[in-house]
């Protein structure tokens, strides 16, 4: 922060502003020196003046020691030291006088500064301007100032260290001296979760219509805080088990803070929210429940791995030489739709659910907000499970939107009601087991609207910079995939659409499923032999440490798709 200010034009004697403190005594035992004045001499009092090339300047950082300023605002334009110009004719130190007119500005805004010291700015300021044209001594202004103290006599023995109280004045209401810890931004909104669990909650729901009321409005380009749950809104602890598992109540999922409404924000246009930060909890988990999960037809009994967070890394006892990097995002994020919007959705997931499809329909079951969505609610049949992301965004899992991204949401009702939740601390591109590193957290945001943008998009966008560069592991080991299985199997995924035609065959086509599938279990396979791991174990390492990747979709019958281990997680306990 280095840096001098000149000001052309105008010249102010500093003496003149000998008087712009109050209550400011200086120590009687300042020590003085008598020295003559002069370019590159100057007088000392009490180390407030030091030598400069172009004359006497005022040393700022004894000055502060001395006088135990403290500043409420740190000073961008003004520096550690105000350099003068002497008027060596007339042996009378000057500074230029634009200087004092900006302080006479910002002193008369100011109500305290300083600790130990109270400005009279009224009299300060008007006296600043009275004098900018002309010259009179400190002590004119002083005789109608009873109660302005001076300098010791015996410490006086130039103006320019008469004046070296006025130059405080005016570097302090500047704010040239705050510590950076005492400058504060806009505090941001902040939506608060409180009780324990969603139900417990004003600012939680976990069901989706169009009727969800605000919990908070903010403006565009302020930042905002949501207080977010864990995804399952469970009790799980360190001290969980298999069985706790086993009992969670898949009906709370997923607790989401907001909605919050966007200002200015109109049906027709999106908004671009930014990540700004994500604070995780100090616990997480990763969990089989049964049921749940791409390979629930194998993976069938429940199970657990307790987490130990910090911003860096995760590490469980249960996954010993384990270490996976921290790069938390939320796993729902999202916007509430319009009525006709919902109603789509109702129809074609209840159409998928008559053919036999995997779908979540209503259920009024622990459904937030209860007076809406539960049991006795007045829209229980229209509101939407939180599991399947639709084009409002959701639960898309897009283990991208770090923090950095900016994510592009299209709206469908005034204030868009955007929510969010569910942050994974890391995940695997596939989230195979059904859950990723889960766990709570703060997380910042920043919304800005973009006028009809919904037209340019009908699902979640969201962009960024160097931040796919991040997640990228430093050392891989990859496998790919087929869409090859056992004769006679059939994958849960397909049993909807009948197994007469899919059982007996070895090898489907075009079939990006399966062969993620197959990637899977090659994976699971790989660190079971070659890193000692249980079934489980390898299962749960690869939902948070391997992504799985399309390697291409057009060579039929057998589109590609790749399992991409981070290898940097096999670190020593």
């Amino acid at each position: 922060m280095g840096g001098n200010v000149f000001i052309q034009n105008d010249y102010l004697s500093l003496s003149q502003l000998a008087g712009g403190l109050r209550d400011m005594p200086w120590p009687a035992e300042a020590a003085c020196e008598r020295v003559r004045d002069g370019p590159g001499v100057t007088q000392r009092t009490h180390g407030l003046i030091m030598k400069s090339n172009h004359g006497p300047s005022i040393n700022i950082s004894m000055l502060i020691k001395q006088k135990k300023i403290v500043a409420a605002y740190a000073a961008r334009s003004f520096r550690q030291h105000v350099k003068a110009s002497t008027n060596l004719s007339r042996n009378k130190p000057r500074i230029r006088g634009d200087i004092f007119l900006r302080a006479a500005f910002l002193v008369s805004k100011w109500k305290e500064i300083a600790m130990n010291s109270r400005i009279d700015y009224r009299k300060t300021s008007a006296a600043v301007s009275r004098n900018f044209n002309g010259f009179q001594e400190p002590s004119q202004k002083i005789s109608k100032w009873a109660a302005v103290p001076r300098i010791p006599a015996h410490c006086v023995r130039s103006k320019f260290a008469c004046a070296a109280p006025a130059v405080a004045m005016f570097l302090v209401g500047s704010g040239a001296f705050a510590d950076t810890s005492d400058v504060k931004g806009p505090k941001p909104v902040i939506v608060a979760k409180s009780g324990e669990h969603c139900k417990d909650d004003p600012n939680c729901f976990n069901r989706i219509h169009y009727a969800v009321k605000p919990v908070a409005r903010v403006k565009p380009g302020q930042k905002f805080i949501l207080e977010t749950r864990d995804g399952l809104d469970s009790d799980l602890d360190f001290s969980s088990t298999a069985e706790d598992v086993a009992a969670v109540d898949l009906n709370r999922c997923h607790p989401l803070t907001g909605p919050v409404y966007i200002e200015g924000a109109k049906k027709g246009d999106s908004i671009a929210v930014t990540v700004v930060d994500i604070e995780p909890d100090e616990f997480g988990t990763t969990t089989v429940v049964p049921g749940f999960g791409f390979l629930r037809d194998m993976f069938t009994d429940p199970y657990i791995v307790h987490w130990d967070l910090n911003r860096l890394e995760a590490r469980s006892k249960d996954m010993p030489g384990i270490s996976v990097p921290n790069n938390s995002f939320m796993g729902t994020i999202g916007v509430l739709p319009d009525k006709e919007e919902l109603q789509k959705w109702l129809k074609r997931e209840q159409e998928l659910a008559d053919a036999g499809g995997a779908v979540l329909t209503p259920q009024p079951v622990e459904a937030l907000p209860a007076d809406l969505c539960g049991v006795d609610g007045t829209a229980k049949s229209e509101c939407l499970r939180t599991v399947p992301p639709r084009e409002n965004g959701g639960n898309v899992d897009a283990r991208e939107t770090i923090v950095g991204t900016t994510i592009l949401l299209p709206c469908f009702i005034d204030g868009c009601g955007l929510f969010a939740g569910d942050v994974h601390f890391a995940m695997g591109g596939g989230e195979v087991a059904g859950t990723a590193i889960e766990t709570g957290g703060r997380v910042t945001l920043e919304a800005q609207v973009r006028r009809g943008g919904a037209k340019l998009q009908t699902t979640m966008h969201f962009e960024g910079g160097s931040q796919l560069k991040q997640l990228a592991p430093s050392s891989f080991y990859a496998i790919s995939g087929l869409p090859v299985k056992s004769e006679g199997e059939l994958p849960v995924f397909e049993t909807y659409l009948g197994g007469e035609k899919i059982a007996p065959l070895a090898n489907l086509s075009e079939d990006l499923t399966l062969a993620a599938r197959n990637a899977t279990l090659n994976m699971i396979d790989f660190l079971v032999k070659t890193k000692g791991l249980t079934r489980e174990q390898a299962y749960v390492l690869t939902s948070v440490a391997v992504d799985l990747n399309i390697a291409q979709v057009v060579d039929y019958p057998n589109v590609g798709v790749t399992a991409i281990l981070n290898r940097d997680v096999f670190k020593e306990q």
